[in-house]
């Protein structure tokens, strides 16, 4: 099947992993999320029917409201005892998970998150949203670093297609894992809005608030954050620090404790889980986004802060600057002075503030998730007839 000019009415039985939406979805479970909304009001995808994977124990569709999109869930339990657990990690996708393929296989196979069975004749569509495993190992525990990077470079070589995020992971793609270029497409990510909210054009009434949002890596830098918002909070004691995100540090970073070392943990929200609601909420009241990040494959939070008309801290990568182009500030992300004086002028200089939310739209145009859907969809279409090079 061909996936150009005019798509073939042919139903197709999409196959999707979808582990990442059990729970609280966060990072690619969002992503997910976001692209089965999309195709929900894309009738061309209304055609075809979507088989989602999931552990058992865990209802992954019911809070998507899906209105058009013919959909199946496929229980596969992580074992075959009694009450079997919904964990569902390399096990569950390497051995649970390739047998349910095997015995009936979709069409096509959408892994969402870096790995994909590799004992599948399914053919797979991969998304790989960054290399700091390979990039940056030191940043894993060794066996984690290790599984990940066997597991994603043998999937990502062995998948029909491969999506990325941006044009700087589709060249670490190619380079470190050796897929060839022919078969790494860019489909950035989209915005419609905050969480829960609507795209917000103005900034007034703000809080004095900095706000991160992320899972919380050593590489994004949530130590300087603090420190350099204490050495500020003299002159400006209503300041206040929101952080959201799961800490998956290593070395382990006690945020609470850093942040009551420094003298502002009684003006330190800290929270590892919050509502899409709560998170509108705090984007709609912060007075500036901050994330300090050495590396990534993309970076969504920021955009959903200039989405909700919040002004963005960033550290200074080439991906940040193919993302965000001039509507962030740039920092080096262990210049302390640079990140304290980057926010108290985003904070309290109005005239920098619209400044540079005035460039806001011209870069928020660039990312939609129907346009990430519709790439995404016709990835899934081409690759059942698509020849692997």
């Amino acid at each position: 099947m061909s996936a150009g000019a005019g798509w073939e009415t042919d139903r197709v039985r999409i196959g999707i992993d979808a582990r990442e939406l059990c729970g609280k979805p966060t990072g690619v479970g969002r992503y997910l999320a976001s692209l089965m909304t999309a195709w929900d009001r894309l009738p061309d995808a209304a055609g075809h029917r979507f088989v989602m994977y999931r552990p058992a124990g865990a209802d992954v569709t019911r809070g998507l409201r899906l209105s058009t999109l013919s959909v199946e869930e496929r229980v596969v339990p992580a074992g075959t005892e009694a009450g079997a657990t919904t964990t569902a990690g390399t096990v569950w996708e390497q051995l649970h998970l390739a047998r349910a393929l095997r015995r009936d296989p979709p069409d096509v196979l959408f892994s969402p998150a870096y790995t994909a069975p590799l004992a599948t004749s399914v053919p797979v569509v991969l998304t790989v949203h960054d290399l700091s495993f390979v990039a940056h190992p030191e940043w894993f525990p060794p066996r984690m670093r290790w599984r990940q990077r066997l597991l994603t470079t043998l999937a990502a070589r062995r998948a029909r297609r491969v999506l990325t995020d941006s044009e700087f992971s589709r060249g670490e793609i190619v380079s470190r894992l050796g897929v060839p270029a022919s078969r790494v497409s860019v489909v950035p990510l989209g915005l419609t809005g905050p969480p829960g909210g609507t795209l917000r054009a103005g900034s007034a009434a703000r809080a004095a608030m900095v706000l991160f949002v992320g899972s919380i890596f050593n590489r994004r830098h949530l130590p300087e954050l603090i420190r350099a918002v204490a050495s500020i909070s003299d002159r400006h004691p209503e300041i206040r620090l929101e952080i959201v995100g799961d800490n998956r540090t290593y070395p382990h970073q006690d945020l609470e404790a850093l942040s009551g070392a420094a003298g502002v943990g009684p003006n330190t929200g800290i929270r590892s889980y919050v509502s899409d609601e709560v998170l509108a909420d705090l984007y709609a009241r912060a007075g500036v986004f901050v994330f300090l990040s050495d590396y990534e494959g993309f970076g969504l939070t920021p955009l959903e802060a200039l989405a909700s008309g919040v002004p963005i801290l960033v550290g200074d990568t080439p991906v940040a600057r193919e993302v965000y182009a001039d509507a962030a500030v740039y920092v080096r992300t262990t210049d302390a002075a640079a990140i304290a004086a980057g926010i108290e002028g985003l904070l309290f200089d109005p005239a920098a503030r619209e400044s540079l939310l005035s460039n806001a739209p011209a870069v928020l145009q660039r990312y939609s998730w129907e346009d990430a859907g519709r790439q995404t969809l016709a990835a899934l279409l081409a690759a059942p007839s698509a020849v692997r090079e």
